[in-house]
């Protein structure tokens, strides 16, 4: 084999995934790729390798084509489906280079025969990772300055991340899908600041929260006197974000006539401002997002189709947080360590069970919903530790006193005696006789209870103060 240096310069510190069921091929496959400055984690089997994905997020898969159980092409198809942006490069004998052709069509970055040559393969993994998804999470001492609002160790959302910093490197339009309170907004943000455009403005505007009068002028501003009450030129957030990048959230609540216009701008890179007569060019970066389903809008005649292309050149879609749920835990201490100074408070943590309960809580309302909670139990705190009963409250959970029998009767009993005390005024002959006691026994059952009959006079069937115990 040859075992000259690539021509290709490594991408430092790379994981890649190499998946071989020969010990010996694996081994050598794992000293070379280290050698050649990657990180790398091997697996005997297609099973193994889909495990470790959920594990660990490798920037290239490496695999043979012949493997027991589960083969790499069916590997291949599986990675595709949950990984759609991984690259893949298979190793494959004479006897399955049809095979590896037709994966080769179907998605795989490359096949390589055995034996392969070493110079070759380094080539091909340098290429595929120059071309594939960044790595969401960067190596020790790299920039994450990008992603700094987004905490999360979820698998889902390093796939999501990876496509988002593939996608900032251009100027593509960008569509993100997901039910609201996810954090659209944040990873737009993200988006931004991995883009060229991160020293330029970033400017978000909610579509549905605007009133649609006035819409039209705060997108792409207006001439002084073009209306009442325009008493001075405004900048429409089309030319505040010039340079930069212009986020509509809730796209699919824009109504249909200013759906018209924005197509124009999009398509003639100009804004018009009301009451103008010249257009202004203007140079932006899209990114669009809603939590409503676009495509049964078009078919009911509320969502342009040809804007809709404009908007969705690329989709992502984030996880609702129910999805990501080893991220909860982070997400909370994240959340409480931030507002612990705004409180002005010395907050260590979760009580084990109240991090249980936010663990398993649904989260109808998302990170968005989840903030909001720590917020309150961040405030309402009177302990270093947030207690269960706390969270409970602020996720509006009832907490469930379980009784045993005995204590059950004994609660039954004592609410049963204070009922007949209101009823009679205090009268205990009459008491015990609606209770079918004698006195000697109804006066027992009173001191077991530390009721006192002369705090219920004046009570009456009408009722009165809560009785005392004594």
């Amino acid at each position: 084999m040859n075992t000259s240096t690539p021509t290709q310069p490594a991408a430092t510190g790379a994981r890649i995934l190499v998946v071989d069921d020969d010990p010996d091929i694996l081994r050598l496959l794992s000293l070379r790729l280290t050698g050649a400055g990657y990180q790398v984690t091997a697996v005997t089997s297609a099973e193994s390798a889909l495990t470790q994905l959920e594990i660990e997020h490798p920037r290239l898969v490496l695999s043979d084509v012949r493997l027991p159980g589960r083969d790499g092409l069916q590997l291949f198809d599986e990675i595709r489906k949950r990984h759609p942006t991984l690259p893949v490069i298979l190793l494959t004998a004479h006897g399955t280079i049809p095979d590896a052709v037709e994966a080769t069509a179907r998605g795989v970055f490359t096949y390589l025969t055995k034996p392969y040559d070493a110079r070759e393969l380094l080539d091909k993994i340098a290429q595929a990772l120059a071309l594939g998804a960044p790595a969401a999470t960067p190596a020790a001492g790299g920039d994450e300055s990008w992603r700094s609002e987004i905490v999360s160790r979820s698998s889902r959302m390093a796939e999501v991340l990876a496509e988002a910093r593939m996608v900032a490197k251009s100027d593509a339009s960008v569509l993100l899908r997901g039910d609201s309170g996810a954090g659209k907004e944040m990873l737009a943000r993200a988006i931004h600041k991995a883009s060229a455009r991160a020293r330029k403005p970033f400017v978000a505007v909610n579509c549905g929260a605007i009133p649609e009068a006035l819409l039209e002028s705060e997108l792409f501003g207006h001439m002084k006197g073009a209306f009442t009450d325009a008493h001075a030129n405004h900048k429409g957030l089309f030319q505040q974000a010039d340079g930069g990048t212009l986020m509509l959230d809730e796209i699919g609540d824009m109504p249909p006539a200013l759906q018209v216009k924005l197509l124009r701008v999009l398509q003639e890179r100009a804004v018009r401002p009301v009451g103008a007569a010249q257009s202004i060019a203007v140079d932006v970066r899209i990114i669009s997002a809603t939590h409503r389903d676009l495509e049964a809008a078009m078919e009911a005649g509320q969502f342009r189709e040809d804007l809709y292309y404009r908007l969705n050149v690329v989709t992502l879609t984030l996880p609702p947080l129910s999805a990501r749920r080893e991220d909860i835990p982070l997400l909370a201490n994240h959340f409480l360590h931030k507002l612990a100074g705004k409180y002005g408070k010395r907050l260590s943590g979760f009580a084990p069970e109240a991090l249980k309960a936010l663990t398993t809580a649904p989260w109808p309302g998302n990170v968005r919903q989840l903030f909001n909670v720590v917020e309150q139990v961040c405030a309402l705190s009177s302990s270093p530790l947030i207690p269960l009963a706390l969270v409970q409250r602020a996720l509006r959970v009832a907490t469930v006193e379980v009784q045993t029998y005995a204590q059950a009767k004994e609660r039954f009993e004592r609410e049963y005696l204070v009922g007949l005390l209101k009823l009679t005024d205090g009268n205990v002959a009459d008491a015990a006789r609606l209770a079918d006691r004698n006195r000697t026994e109804f006066y027992r059952l009173l001191q077991k209870h530390a009721l006192t009959p002369g705090h219920f006079k004046g009570e009456g069937v009408a009722g009165g103060a809560e009785p005392v115990a004594e």
